[in-house]
């Protein structure tokens, strides 16, 4: 017959296996070709983000040689970064579009 504590303890074993999926942020690079309004518009369109939050994001992007657009579940961030690079690609326009573990 076994105790309450060993019970408790082969569940803190399983709880410590399964952590959470990793977390993706997706990126914009800086160019010196793409317009600054097409950024905007694709972080409006592909990033659900706001006139204001997109213009910020654009200009961390201007200023700083990147803008985090989010932060996604792999597949999701994966996705996201496509659209991006065929979208900007389709326009004529070399914006870069990456992600990274966070």
């Amino acid at each position: 017959m076994s105790s309450n504590n060993e019970n408790s303890t082969v569940l803190d074993r399983q709880a410590e296996k399964v952590k959470p999926p990793s977390m993706y942020q997706v990126l914009l690079l800086n160019d010196d070709y793409t317009p600054m309004e097409f950024v905007v518009a694709i972080l409006q369109e592909y990033f659900n983000k706001d006139r204001e939050n997109a213009t910020r994001i654009m200009l961390n992007v201007h200023r700083e040689g990147k803008g985090v657009c989010g932060v996604y579940s792999k597949d999701i961030a994966a996705t996201k970064v496509e659209y991006v690079i065929s979208h900007a690609r389709k326009a004529g326009h070399p914006l870069q579009c990456v992600m990274e573990e966070v």
